[in-house]
């Protein structure tokens, strides 16, 4: 039997999971929380408490079986909170061949709108993708050291049921922030499930991705004002007034999101990885989403 572990298993992992549990796979989560556990188990798939404080046997011991490895969570103070305590595990799974470890296109800092690719060198600067750097370098070590396959998917932002710019606006909370020349990346959640399951397929063809990163995004960066003024159309709203950046209330970790500025190409996803998008821009993937919304299936 497959056996896919998830370090992490939330929004993103779970998507992931629900295709592959169909497919017959096993799947086993892990959570910080016992709520976390419970929902997981409540999707039929086995749960172990995590948090990255001390080795846990439990953990170990499903790594001994583990044929697939899907990380999801993030890196904390302290580095990546896997291999804190087994990455002498990992590296000893005998059954373990692929690794895939979910980043953030964060780590490319700011390009000032220009397009980059995983060949563009890194220069991460907030601490959140300086981490991330270092969480990615960790597990390349590990894995090249035991002779297992890893792809390191950076991600761009993450949308789909429940996190979108439909729901924000039914909820009176949707803004068009509105910066001149600003532009993100982002990408559904239906299309992270895809890209992991295809790297969690590909085997040796891992190797012919630079570093094993693909970046996972849709094929149109786009300003966040105009994502917003689409849904309002879809769902026959008046258009929020647009909001000055620089006199927006912003928390300051989301006015740092504003600090990053580029365009992250997909054409490794596409034809290395061979990935044929689902929503290829945002006007596809809100659409499906407000028929699902519509249908009472999301």
């Amino acid at each position: 039997m497959t056996k896919l572990l998830c370090l992490g298993l939330g929004y993103s992992a779970q998507a992931v999971c629900r295709v592959l549990q169909a497919e017959g796979w096993h799947i086993t989560g892990t959570s910080r929380s016992a709520d976390g556990v419970a929902g997981i188990v409540r999707e039929s798939w086995q749960g172990l408490i995590y948090d990255g404080r001390a080795p846990s046997p439990e953990l170990r011991a499903v790594l001994q079986s583990t044929s697939h490895l899907l990380v999801s969570a993030g890196p904390d103070a302290g580095g990546d909170p896997l291999l804190r305590h087994h990455a002498q595990d990992i590296a000893a799974a005998a059954d373990l061949r692929t690794v895939v470890y979910l980043s953030t296109v964060g780590v490319y800092g700011d390009h000032q709108g220009s397009w980059v690719d995983e060949m563009t060198p890194c220069h991460p600067r907030s601490e959140r993708a300086i981490a991330r750097i270092g969480a990615e370098t960790a597990w390349r070590d590990v894995t090249l050291a035991s002779g297992k396959q890893l792809a390191v998917l950076r991600l761009a932002g993450i949308y789909g049921p429940g996190r979108n710019a439909l729901e924000n606006l039914l909820a009176g909370e949707a803004r068009r922030l509105v910066k001149p020349g600003q532009v993100f990346n982002r990408i559904h959640v239906d299309d992270i499930a895809a890209a992991c399951i295809a790297a969690l397929r590909s085997g040796a063809r891992l190797a012919e991705l630079p570093g094993g990163v693909v970046n996972v995004t849709d094929d149109e960066p786009a300003p966040p004002q105009d994502v917003v003024a689409y849904a309002a159309t879809l769902l026959g709203l008046p258009l929020p007034p647009e909001i000055a950046f620089e006199q927006a209330e912003l928390s300051p970790m989301a006015r740092s999101f504003y600090g990053d500025n580029k365009r992250v190409s997909n054409r490794c996803l596409r034809q290395t990885l061979g990935v044929a998008l689902k929503h290829p821009t945002y006007r596809e993937g809100l659409a499906s989403l407000l028929a699902g919304m519509r249908s009472g299936t999301q």
